[in-house]
């Protein structure tokens, strides 16, 4: 009967942390391109304008694409990191897409563009909140910090912006991701 508790008890502790580190926490680095610009969707903020990006990367969760939608200021703000002119982000939200099909649901913390007039680009820096997904992220919690850089393509009439190449990475720490699923790309 002693024998018999102790290889129960053993299995109970090795289950356990089985468990354990099949939801452990990580640190994620993943890198992205893609456009941004206008969106057509209104936020309902008042003093911003809706700005949208689409990319599409890989990193240590495998490929994925990534689709946010922000309100943005319309009037520049001061900024002790900002050495352009800068426009903080109010409100939004995004979902990261993966090649398994899991999504992942984000929600903006703070953030905003740092536009370099001199050098004609933006430099785009969000803090993300993670509020689970489906798939392999339903329990996933977590916060991300998205970093890109956006040059112009196209100008509107009143020289604004409106097509921009975005560059940059997603890195953080993420809890509650069945592990064994995801992909290690060395990064």
């Amino acid at each position: 009967m002693k024998r018999s508790m102790k290889h129960i008890t053993t299995a109970a502790l090795m289950l356990n942390l089985g468990v354990a580190g099949v939801y452990a926490q990580s640190r994620v680095r993943m890198t992205f391109s893609g456009n941004g610009g206008p969106s057509a969707i209104n936020l309902q903020q008042s003093n911003t304008n809706t700005v949208e990006e689409n990319v599409a990367g890989n990193g240590r969760l495998g490929p994925f694409t990534f689709r946010d939608i922000r309100a943005a200021a319309t009037a520049p703000q001061p900024s002790s990191t900002c050495a352009g002119v800068f426009f903080p982000s109010v409100a939004g939200g995004g979902i990261l897409r993966f090649a398994d099909g899991s999504l992942m649901k984000v929600s903006l913390v703070q953030g905003g563009d740092c536009i370099d007039l001199a050098a004609l680009e933006g430099h785009c820096t969000l803090t993300l909140q993670i509020n689970g997904g489906t798939g392999r992220f339903k329990n996933a919690s977590g916060t991300l910090t998205y970093t890109e850089t956006a040059v112009p393509v196209v100008l509107d009439a009143s020289n604004n912006p409106v097509l921009t190449t975005e560059m940059g990475e997603i890195t953080g720490t993420i809890s509650g991701v069945r592990e064994e699923e995801g992909k290690d790309e060395g990064q």
